[in-house]
């Protein structure tokens, strides 16, 4: 249901009724609604007649959005069509779009979905389409999974069915060495990360090679900087402050390449949502899996006499998971997801040293950035401490793995900061704000003689009405303590002075605690 554009908000888990028991241990719940209406498919298997069946029951119908598709002209169809072998591959929707195509008179153009343009000679790896929302092109199926949904928890008629987030399962994009890249190929089939590293992580966002992209390297924070007005500290404060408050944990899945040897595609990222929609709640439970034996910890190492900070990949499933797990998926998931798969340094281990100390370095330079433009000050403390430790190996004498900085991030040190409760306050100013500015606007309308039928058919004098009780609710001396289990809001207008003011006195700071030398200003 969810492509790159999602509007989300975190809510208290209080304030939600009729959910089901698998929700019970998060105390605030993500609600996320997709706000497009179209997903961007990039269709690579589709190359295979007859094995992505989506993708060919979509290319087959009208109104598509395709590009890198090579046009076909009837004669194209024709040959299509009379490879028997290729034509009978197909599903029927492409095998009888092949053939209309094919017996057409005129002089027009179709494609195929398994027909990539040819640039140069060669199949472009890159082709794309425009799919319409599942849950949009099948209504029905949509209705069905939440009447099921409905009479499960026995919810009434009226009662709206919420599905807030339950999982945070994010894909990466793996190359091994070659093309001037350096590897990026050490992750396994799943690994779970605690927020410390699912954080630098997130910072540095790095991706490897794929045909939708320039290269290799980092997209940004939350691979969305090029389109973001505001400073990337806001976005991942508040998906920090989100993180901490719902609890959820941070895995991930592999696309591309495990090692340098075994190339995957998408097929991992693909196959992780249908080996986590067949677990169990608790088995989900990331201490639960450390404790059976199902996650290993990644150690930091030496090699060559140089340290490799393997730590930042997290925790990562054993042997012990894929037997207990895979199975529901697989006859024989042993034969599939063999050592060299969980434990992609025995592929090569110079390789995967180069590949943890490509991601360390990554994260390092895109750090830097954040004092070199000084949008250190805008991140909460937790942040800062990361970026501090991401960029120059330490905050306050501390790494990672020093308990008080992983002390930072925990639910309970965020709700007794001082920085949250500002969080909350700043949301209270700006809902009054908000809701003033509705009063007002209102208040005036309805003010006005020549407007008087409009209002009346309007309904503005039961708007203002409601604006003036919704006004009277956010200004109440308890309404910040209401908000406590949502991210409030961040703190990202200060006035010119403050900032500059700010940024002085900590720019001035910053020289004092690293001594070597003034900091360049990044292009980014």
């Amino acid at each position: 249901m969810e492509d790159d554009i999602t509007a989300s908000v975190v809510v208290p888990a209080r304030r939600l009724v009729g959910l089901p028991g698998e929700y019970d241990g998060h105390p605030s719940l993500k609600l996320a609604q997709n706000c497009e209406y179209r997903l961007f498919q990039r269709p690579d298997d589709a190359i295979h007649p007859g094995l992505d069946r989506q993708t060919e029951e979509d290319m087959a119908g009208p109104g598509l959005f395709c590009s890198n598709f090579e046009p076909l002209t009837r004669d194209d169809a024709q040959r299509i069509f009379e490879d028997v072998a290729v034509h009978d591959a197909f599903t029927r929707p492409m095998r009888e779009h092949v053939a209309r195509n094919a017996a057409r008179a005129d002089a027009g153009f179709s494609i195929c979905s398994a027909e990539p343009r040819l640039i140069s000679g060669k199949r472009s790896k890159n082709p794309r389409y425009l799919q319409v929302r599942p849950d949009v092109a099948r209504p029905l199926d949509r209705y069905v999974a939440e009447m099921g949904a409905r009479l499960y928890r026995r919810l009434p008629l009226h009662a709206p069915v919420i599905f807030p987030v339950i999982g945070v399962l994010s894909g990466r994009r793996n190359h091994p060495p070659g093309d001037g890249n350096r590897p990026l190929c050490v992750y396994g089939p799943l690994h779970y990360q605690e927020l410390p590293e699912l954080f630098m992580d997130y910072v540095c966002s790095l991706t490897g090679t794929s045909p939708s992209t320039t290269g290799a390297g980092s997209e940004g924070a939350l691979t969305k900087g090029p389109f973001n007005a505001l400073a990337a500290t806001a976005d991942l404060n508040n998906a920090l402050v989100a993180m901490l408050l719902t609890g959820y944990a941070g895995f991930s899945s592999a696309a591309g390449f495990i090692g340098p040897r075994y190339r995957v595609d998408h097929d991992i990222s693909l196959l992780i949502p249908e080996i986590w929609c067949r677990l169990f709640p608790h088995e989900r439970d990331p201490k639960r899996l450390i404790e059976a034996g199902h996650l290993e910890r990644l150690e930091d190492f030496e090699l060559a006499g140089k340290p490799v900070l393997a730590s930042r990949l997290g925790w990562r499933i054993t042997a012990r998971f894929v037997h207990t797990y895979f199975g529901r998926v697989f006859d024989n998931p042993t034969a599939v997801f063999t050592d060299e798969i969980l434990k992609p340094e025995l592929q090569d281990l110079a390789v995967f040293a180069d590949g943890v100390n490509n991601i360390v370095e990554a994260q390092q330079r895109v750090a830097e950035a954040y004092f070199a433009d000084d949008t250190i000050d805008d991140a909460c403390p937790p942040l800062q401490a990361l970026l501090h430790i991401m960029a120059y190996g330490h905050h306050d004498g501390k790494d990672a793995q020093h308990p008080e900085v992983r002390a930072l991030f925990t639910r309970e040190a965020l709700l007794a900061s001082d920085w949250y409760r500002e969080r909350l306050g700043i949301r209270q100013k700006r809902d009054l704000a908000l809701w003033e500015r509705h009063v007002r606007s209102l208040t005036m309308f309805l003010s006005r003689a020549g407007h008087r039928e409009e209002a009346e058919r309007l309904g503005i004098a039961r708007r203002l009405e409601h604006a003036r009780a919704e006004l009277e609710r956010v200004s109440a001396a308890g309404y910040a303590d209401s908000l406590i289990g949502t991210i409030g809001a961040d703190p990202v207008h200060r006035s010119p002075r403050a900032a500059a003011d700010a940024a002085a006195g900590t720019a001035q700071g910053r020289r004092a605690t690293h001594p070597g030398g003034p900091l360049v200003t990044s292009p980014s």
